[in-house]
């Protein structure tokens, strides 16, 4: 569909730590043209690996507090002491020419955007094949030490209980069979008829 046959969609893609939520992101970015990527605003320490304004907007605690008090974020939450939020800025612009935006963020993001956006969003919540396998996942990629892991097994699953808000489930067992079924659920939702300017699209095809 063109621009002006449909508003953006938000499309939230959630899992947890460790579950291939940023791969599946990546590849998902790389092959669609018309998907941009929301970059969150964290108080986490930035890693090695990692750039400011492209992985994320890496700020304070006093300055992440100041933002909510200015209305400046479209959802926040705090993560093993570390606070995540969506900037608003820019998002209704890129929605209303058609843009889509892929928001990498966890359950507790999801419901508050939910509460406003509804109507509006697509979601995938990626599974790991096993909790032995998520554990695995973790310590392979050598980011966290032992008490970090331990709290994010802990974590996910909490997460993991939260999956049936989301309209999509898809478990994380093999990365390319993955990456195929999530731009799949990412057509059908471009497709929906509800998401359509049938008036404009009617126009242009008689």
């Amino acid at each position: 569909m063109t621009e002006a046959q449909r508003k953006g969609i938000m499309f939230i893609l959630s899992s947890p730590s460790g579950a291939g939520k940023t791969t599946i992101s990546k590849g998902l970015l790389n092959s669609d043209p018309n998907l941009c990527l929301s970059i969150s605003v964290t108080t986490r320490k930035k890693r090695s690996n990692e750039i400011d304004g492209k992985d994320y907007y890496f700020t304070s605690k006093q300055e992440f507090e100041q933002m909510i008090k200015e209305g400046l974020l479209l959802e926040h939450a705090e993560v093993f002491g570390n606070y995540y939020g969506t900037p608003f800025k820019q998002t209704e612009e890129l929605l209303n020419k058609g843009h889509d935006i892929l928001y990498d963020i966890d359950w507790q993001g999801t419901l508050q955007l939910l509460n406003n956006y509804k109507d509006n969003i697509a979601s995938i919540f990626l599974l790991p094949p096993s909790m032995r396998i998520l554990e695995d996942r973790l310590r392979n990629r050598a980011q966290d030490d032992d008490s970090t892991i331990s709290k994010r097994l802990s974590g996910a699953k909490l997460e993991m209980s939260k999956c049936e808000h989301y309209d999509y489930l898809l478990v994380n067992d093999k990365i390319e069979l993955t990456l195929e079924k999530a731009r799949a659920c990412i057509e059908a939702e471009r497709n929906k008829v509800s998401r359509i300017n049938l008036q404009e699209l009617l126009i242009k095809t008689t």
